[in-house]
């Protein structure tokens, strides 16, 4: 495994890359069903819930739904999917206190700052998300990662969301560099790993549920794995 050269700006997503998605959303329901008095299982409702809300970020990411679809729709889905009726006044309730309610937790991935840190010292560290960017903003912010960052580059601001090149070649600009001295890291194989490959950026994913997808990636299973590359 051969260190990288060349390399000035390092790129990552934010969700399930950084920012531990999974642990804070499930707080946050957790939260925001005790507001609402909805008495479900939270695990049951999980285990439906987070395919569910994927496939709608899919949707998303392809321009095929708008953002206020993508709240309601993931969260009507999977109430129906456990037989729970509710009411769809609750369900826009539910969503927007889902939001309101997100940030309260920011867990992030093991190792997070100490590679921060580390990386920090030699390259220029940049967020390219497909999240929404009132949202992003207070991640990064509570999490108090967001001074790590020179740019923050969101789908909201370009129009178009990963692996759309557009979002790529704005985030380069942004960030006054080009694909050749870049890299992105980033768990999503679609539109972190071809996004990037497909402008010529090089890439490194972040096998976190270790399902290798392609020997011939660059891939990490820890954060701390970037030790390797850069």
């Amino acid at each position: 495994m051969m260190k990288l050269n060349g390399i000035t700006d390092v790129f990552f997503d934010l969700d399930h890359t950084l920012w531990d998605f999974d642990k804070n959303s499930a707080l946050t329901f957790n939260k925001i069903f005790e507001i609402n008095n909805i008495d479900v299982d939270l695990h049951h409702f999980l285990s439906h819930y987070e395919p569910i809300n994927l496939q709608y970020w899919k949707l998303y990411r392809e321009e095929k739904i708008e953002k206020e679809a993508l709240r309601f729709g993931r969260l009507n889905d999977a109430f129906l999917a456990i037989d729970i009726q509710i009411e769809s006044s609750l369900i826009y309730k539910l969503s927007d206190d889902y939001i309101t309610h997100l940030t309260s937790y920011n867990h992030l991935f093991d190792h997070t700052f100490e590679i921060l840190e580390y990386l920090n010292v030699t390259y220029n560290l940049h967020i390219i998300t497909n999240g929404f960017e009132d949202v992003q903003h207070g991640k990064l912010t509570k999490s108090n990662i967001h001074h790590y960052f020179k740019t923050v580059t969101n789908s909201e601001m370009v129009g178009v969301k990963k692996p759309n090149p557009k979002i790529f070649n704005y985030a380069l600009e942004l960030a006054n560099t080009d694909v050749s001295k870049s890299v992105m890291i980033g768990d999503n194989y679609e539109a972190d790993i071809l996004g990037a490959l497909e402008i010529g950026m090089d890439a490194i994913f972040f096998d976190v549920n270790n399902v290798t997808i392609d020997n011939n990636l660059k891939q990490i299973n820890t954060l701390l794995d970037l030790k390797k590359y850069l």
